[in-house]
């Protein structure tokens, strides 16, 4: 439970239809670690904050049921946290959320939750699964609200996983999640919807970095450097790669008569690469630590279409897997913007074929 109306409304279903059902807040992140990050107003729709376990709190409280939190501080920093700094200094753009439904949620805490004696972990993410009687295994597929789909995130969940998740929202609508909480009446219905990552208080994940940085005495703060055009020619300076990603635009502090954008990040070089928009159009790209869904061992090659960010609108590529869970995605037509550390999710229709990181 988030404290959000969306998990909310998951625990009031489960209730409604019967089962024994027991409310559990992972505690992911001290809010009080790095203050210098934390403005002096409170900070509007961030998840996971200290708000939102006493929201989940009333709302167990409202439907009867035992709740509990559960401090999984260290799970998040070592799963979530240090990955993110690592491939930010790398030159890479993380996915926080991806790696925390995988390592975390579903994963620590469904075994916490067997532990308790509970059969099944239900979220309130917008999915479906569903187990295929021929193969016997189980599968993922899109949302039937297509705008609040979460599949994206949710492509890394193994066989294990998903046989002991349920999502009830999967079904459901926005709009009919709100109607099913007020009509439970429960007191998170009119919440707005978090928007923020949990462990960046104020959005500026350049700061959480040189401030995690800084705490953990590590490594120094990332230096500022060359920006230059793709055949090398020296155009400006760079605050540190931390500040940029593919494909960004502003705050390039360029004065070029001409739109450029971010093209490559070399942390090697410390260099930023910076061109035109065709310069950003790539028709292949390389996938790392790919998980499938509907097969232990997927086909030789594989017609699908494949999300390259979240509100990507996917493409049609051809998958060739080649061992050691690497695949290369080969596009129909060129892509902009394909980033390293974002995730590549193959599709067919609704269904979720699996994904990995692109390279």
């Amino acid at each position: 439970m988030s404290g959000g109306v969306d998990s909310s409304t998951v625990a009031a279903l489960l209730c409604a239809r019967g089962d024994s059902v027991v409310g559990l807040t992972m505690q992911l992140w001290n809010q009080r670690r790095l203050p210098g990050l934390v403005g002096d107003g409170p900070v509007a729709h961030r998840c996971c904050s200290l708000d939102d376990v006493h929201d989940a709190r009333r709302v167990a409280e409202h439907l009867n049921f035992p709740f509990y939190v559960v401090n999984f501080e260290r799970q998040f920093e070592d799963a979530v946290v240090r990955p993110f700094v690592a491939d930010y200094l790398a030159g890479r753009t993380p996915i926080p959320c991806a790696h925390c439904n995988t390592f975390v949620k579903f994963d620590d805490l469904i075994r916490l939750a067997l532990q308790v004696g509970a059969e099944r972990l239900a979220t309130g993410h917008y999915a479906r699964v569903r187990r295929n009687p021929d193969s016997g295994r189980y599968e993922l597929f899109r949302a039937l609200d297509p705008a609040k789909d979460q599949t994206y995130f949710l492509f890394g969940l193994t066989q294990d996983q998903l046989a002991r998740t349920e999502f009830p929202l999967g079904e459901m609508s926005k709009s009919a999640v709100r109607h099913a909480a007020r009509q439970a009446r429960l007191p998170v219905a009119e919440k707005p919807e978090s928007q923020e990552i949990c462990f960046v208080p104020t959005g500026d994940y350049a700061r959480f970095i040189e401030a995690y940085l800084a705490e953990q005495g590590s490594a120094p703060a990332p230096a500022p450097g060359e920006i230059t055009a793709p055949d090398g020619t020296p155009l400006g300076r760079h605050d540190g790669l931390h500040h940029y990603t593919v494909g960004q635009r502003r705050g390039l502090g360029l004065a070029a008569g001409r739109p450029l954008y971010v093209i490559e990040l070399d942390p090697a070089r410390n260099r930023l690469v910076v061109g035109e928009d065709a310069d950003l159009r790539r028709t292949q790209c390389e996938i790392r630590d790919v998980n499938w869904i509907p097969w232990e061992v997927p086909p030789a090659c594989i017609e699908a279409d494949v999300k390259i960010r979240h509100r990507h609108d996917s493409a049609r590529a051809r998958i060739v897997p080649s061992g050691l869970g690497r695949a290369r995605v080969e596009f129909a037509a060129p892509q902009r913007a394909i980033t390293p550390g974002q995730a590549a999710v193959f599709y067919q229709d609704d269904q979720v074929l699996g994904g990995g990181w692109i390279v």
